[in-house]
């Protein structure tokens, strides 16, 4: 029995014995895995395919995203259109349980309820009954509100009026915004930029054409630092730099776009068109020096832009009514058709059975070039007919239309449309119908006027520059896009043009604007019914127009203004004199700008009457005109610019002394300064052929007799 025992003790102690080796194997194994693995991860840093050593450098460091500055948008003169800002919005804190750091009251007490209402509704241009009751919600739970889009995208100097009140519970929260100083300024060409996801992102306009060179470059600052947030000394900050978008300089004057804005705004609500649009253009580079339409929008506010979206200048199509009888006339002139002492019968004119009619039927015979003068649909129509549709439709396109503009800075486009199966489509096209263009189509037409028959590319856009170096990277050129016509049809155009205003039959008297001379060309479009075929019915339902170029001896201007479907004429009673409170003001301010710009004299002029001829001489030369003198007396009875009217340099003054009236050289003269001199002198003018004067049939110097009539012969 004991040595039975004993074997058992000696069995269970052996199994310890192998027990315990196992054991200490075991912790052997793990104790070697370990230092292996310690080893490892000190010597590769990767622990489980994780990279150690980049873990532990993300977790010390410090990572700083500088923001770019997104480039300036400016006009011809360098002064800002758009620029970057910071907005606030405002939100009230309502609940008790809003405390500061230090356990003051952070909420808006009830108490303070309608003072808050009060300042809010004085500085946001709301209501104080709409904010009061905001402030005041049914749920007692809610934390915080906010006061709806007139509490969003405030300035700082709002803020500001609104901090100074001393109200806890009212905060602001900043965010990256898009400032528009002037307002309305060409709205739908500069567009607007939005804060997209903490980003300015450009929606429409210049803003979103040209947005990759206004948005620039974020920059990235990358640096190792301790727990405590210290630069680790013997790391290397990592640096990408900020590169700020680039400045964008467009063609607008700042100057002359608010004056007409302010013009076409009194338009708007004097009319109130269902929509107007104007372009003035230097016609010699093809720059937009002022442009705008209505309805508009305030780029700032965002007042109006819900009923405003579409840019009609570029994006919208329509039939030009009669303007298109420049090109037309152009065309026939150039092609050799046209004579223009020739005559047709007016009024009306069968084309297959399908009629063309004069807005007046009763004039009879009348020559092609009273057909222009007279905005003849007929005449139009036989001298479409005479050219061949092949060839005048060769014509339309030399002139640019059919295709988008692609001028710097003008965006999207329409490319314009035409119906041109039919002889009568073909004829309607002679005088701005069957043929839908865009605005810009028609501004780069006009270009021809004042480059003796070659047509530049409108542009929007000057130059633009990198911030960051200082460096001009892109500028635009002046650039010739075909030369339709010739100079010598570029003029008896023009020639006609001022018969418009001048003869007694034409269409554009309105636009007569003393001092200057002007020519014109007026339009009235059908409008195509939308609700099924042909055209609308009424008064006014058209759209009117008017194209004018100036100075006539050295076309620079072209100013082109439509209004489509006005609810009235107002005090002025007719399309044309109600255009013509846009059109005159702002083509006299842009030819007076031009000549003040050009030159340091005084172009105002002063009253000369009762001076003698000498004296008036010299104070009129003063301002650069063009003195002529009619008479044989000692001192100035007449003058033909009235004194204190503005003259550019080189404009024609005539002066009629207190003796005899004499007839002067009036080769080169246009026909507008023959009939002031006319009405001066007292003499009968018969006009022969369009243009400028080529020679008269009384001699210079002869003395003017009783009923006196001058023959004159144009070119």
């Amino acid at each position: 029995m004991n040595n039975q025992n004993k074997r058992k003790i000696e069995e269970n102690t052996e199994d310890s014995k192998q027990f315990g080796k196992l054991i200490f194997f075991i912790v052997l194994s793990v104790f070697v895995l370990i230092i292996f693995r310690f080893f490892y991860v000190g010597i590769f840093h990767r622990a489980d395919g994780v990279n150690l050593r980049q873990k532990v450098e993300q977790l010390y460091a410090k990572r700083t995203e500088i923001r770019a500055k997104r480039g300036t948008i400016y006009d011809a003169n360098d002064q800002v259109i758009a620029e970057d800002t910071t907005t606030y919005s405002v939100y009230v804190v309502l609940s008790k349980e809003a405390r500061t750091f230090d356990g003051k009251p952070a909420y808006l007490k009830a108490s303070e309820k309608d003072k808050a209402a009060k300042i809010l509704s004085e500085n946001l241009g709301a209501s104080y009954s709409k904010i009061k009751k905001i402030l005041s919600p049914k749920d007692p739970d809610v934390y915080q509100v906010e006061l709806g889009s007139a509490g969003k995208n405030i300035s700082l100097e709002t803020k500001k009026r609104i901090q100074a009140a001393h109200i806890t519970g009212i905060d602001f929260t900043p965010s990256e915004a898009r400032l528009y100083p002037n307002g309305t300024f060409a709205s739908h060409l500069i567009g607007l930029a939005e804060n997209e996801n903490g980003k300015l992102l450009g929606i429409m306009g210049i803003e979103k054409n040209y947005n990759s060179e206004l948005a620039g470059q974020n920059g990235v600052k990358s640096e190792q630092t301790d727990i405590e947030g210290t630069k680790l000394p013997w790391t290397k900050a990592v640096a990408r730099p900020v590169k700020n978008g680039d400045n964008v300089y467009t063609t607008l004057d700042g100057h002359l776009q608010n004056y007409l804005g302010t013009l076409m705004t009194k338009a708007d609500e004097a009319y109130h068109p269902r929509n107007m649009d104007a372009v003035l253009m230097n016609a010699k580079t093809g720059e937009i020096i002022a442009a705008t339409q209505r309805p508009t929008f305030n780029a700032q506010t965002r007042v109006g832009l819900n009923n405003s979206w579409t840019n009609t200048l570029t994006e919208s199509t329509y039939e030009p009514g009669s303007c298109m009888k420049i090109f037309s006339m152009a065309a026939a002139i150039n092609s050799g058709i046209y004579n223009p002492n020739a005559t047709f019968e007016s009024g009306e004119y069968n084309i297959d059975g399908a009629y063309v009619y004069d807005w007046d039927r009763n004039w009879g015979p009348i020559t092609y070039r009273q057909a222009f003068i007279r905005s003849s649909n007929v005449g139009m129509a036989h001298l479409e007919q005479q050219m061949g549709a092949k060839r005048w439709l060769r014509y339309l396109k030399s002139f640019g239309f059919l295709k988008a503009v692609n001028g710097p800075g003008l965006g999207t486009e329409a490319s314009g449309a035409i119906g041109y199966k039919y002889p009568i489509d073909q004829a309607n096209t002679a005088y701005g119908q069957s043929i839908d263009v865009t605005v810009m189509q028609m501004m780069q037409g006009f270009s021809m006027l004042a480059n003796n028959g070659e047509m530049v590319q409108p542009r929007l856009i000057k130059k633009i520059v990198n911030p960051n170096t200082g460096k001009t990277v892109y500028r635009s050129k002046r650039k010739v896009v075909g030369h339709p016509v010739t100079a010598s049809t570029v003029k008896q155009v023009l020639g006609m043009m001022q018969d418009v205003i001048t003869d007694p039959n034409g269409t554009g008297q309105a636009y007569k604007i003393n001092g200057y001379n002007v020519g014109v060309k007026t339009g009235t479009a059908q409008i195509a019914n939308s609700n099924g075929g042909g055209y609308l019915t009424g008064d006014m339902n058209y759209i009117f127009s008017v194209a004018g170029v100036a100075p006539l001896n050295d076309p620079k201007y072209v100013l082109y203004i439509t209004m489509q479907q006005p609810q009235t004429f107002g005090n002025e009673g007719a399309a044309t004199k109600a255009l013509a409170t846009v059109f005159n003001p702002m083509m006299k301010q842009a030819l007076q700008d031009d000549s003040s710009n050009g030159s340091n004299q005084n172009n105002k002029v002063p009253n000369v009457k009762e001076l003698s001829i000498a004296t008036a001489k010299q104070e009129l030369e003063k301002t650069g005109a063009n003195v002529i003198v009619c008479g044989n007396g000692v001192k100035i009875n007449q003058q033909s610019v009235a004194a204190g009217q503005t003259i550019m340099k080189g404009s024609k003054v005539i002066l009629v002394t207190n003796g005899a009236k004499t007839i002067p050289d009036m080769t080169g003269w246009s026909r507008n300064d023959v009939s002031n001199l006319a009405n001066m002198l007292g003499i009968k003018v018969h006009f022969d052929g369009t243009g400028f004067v080529k020679s008269q049939s009384v001699s210079p110097n002869t003395v003017v007799t009783k009923n006196q009539q001058v023959n004159i012969a144009l070119q």
